[in-house]
């Protein structure tokens, strides 16, 4: 018996209630995905036709608690969308708050070169390069898979002539500073911030990579390198916006004082400390 968009999305919606926050929102997605359209063609025009047997598969993935974006191979971030999947960290919404910091500071205008640590699939370079036309940048990251994707994402985006992404570790031994070899007016990151003990939701325990999540037992570590790095990375006059958990501002700032840096927070759309600005 056919049944329609709209009884599979009742169903589906039901049947995510346990594993997701936002069960419709993912049951309209995943159709749109199996029908091959956007979720506003499918919400304005499509709630009525047959249900396609592509949704079945997807729902199962979903089911498994397998990240959205993984399914759909996308996410949308700020201005841009980007192609995303296993290897990379899902961007997320509270990283925009990094983007808007900038915007703040620099106007219109923007700083003329930036610098994206742990870049994944390009998620905060390419929506600042995206943002300000003028501007060039690096990614940097310790994925292949990652570094794939973020080039990938700048030549669909049509930014490929101003982005380059480039393999590099501020974990492992030697000089990362000093193979970057460049100042910048803006250094962005979204570090891992996560203590190795800390619980996470299934489909970000399970599907995301560790290496991007985690950070020593008080999720500190990635802090402790890049904070003291930042007097070589940055041009005079520059800043970095880097997110922080939002109970780590106050062991964050102090890691910054403790290098001459000056802190100031920017907040998530919550009211959580989510970005500390450093100069």
């Amino acid at each position: 018996m056919m049944i329609s968009t709209r009884q599979a999305l009742a169903s589906a919606t039901a049947d995510f209630a346990t594993v997701s926050e936002t069960p419709r929102l993912d049951a309209e997605l995943l159709m749109a995905q199996a029908m091959g359209t956007t979720r506003e063609d499918l919400l304005l025009r499509r709630l009525d036709d047959p249900a396609p047997p592509a949704f079945q598969a997807l729902l199962a993935r979903r089911l498994t608690h397998e990240p959205i974006a993984y399914i759909t191979g996308t996410r949308a971030f700020w201005t841009i969308d980007l192609a995303v999947g296993p290897g990379a960290l899902v961007p997320r919404a509270d990283s925009e708050t990094l983007i808007e910091a900038a915007l703040e500071h620099f106007g219109a205008t923007g700083p003329a070169t930036i610098l994206d640590l742990g870049t994944g699939p390009g998620t905060l370079l390419l929506a600042a390069l995206d943002q300000w036309p003028g501007a060039t940048g690096l990614g940097v990251d310790c994925s292949a898979e990652a570094l794939t994707m973020a080039a990938d994402n700048a030549r669909r985006l049509g930014l490929a002539d101003r982005a380059v992404a480039q393999a590099g570790d501020w974990f492992q031994p030697g000089d990362w500073v000093a193979a970057i070899n460049r100042r910048f007016d803006l250094v962005l990151a979204n570090p891992p911030y996560i203590g190795t003990g800390e619980l996470l939701p299934p489909e970000v325990q399970a599907h995301e990579p560790a290496g991007a999540l985690f950070a020593g037992a008080d999720g500190l570590d990635a802090y402790r390198v890049i904070i003291p790095a930042l007097p070589r990375l940055l041009e005079p006059g520059g800043i970095a916006v880097i997110e922080i958990g939002h109970t780590q501002a106050d062991a964050v700032t102090a890691l910054a004082g403790a290098v001459g840096l000056a802190a100031r927070m920017a907040y998530d759309l919550g009211g959580r400390p989510r970005a500390i600005i450093l100069s």
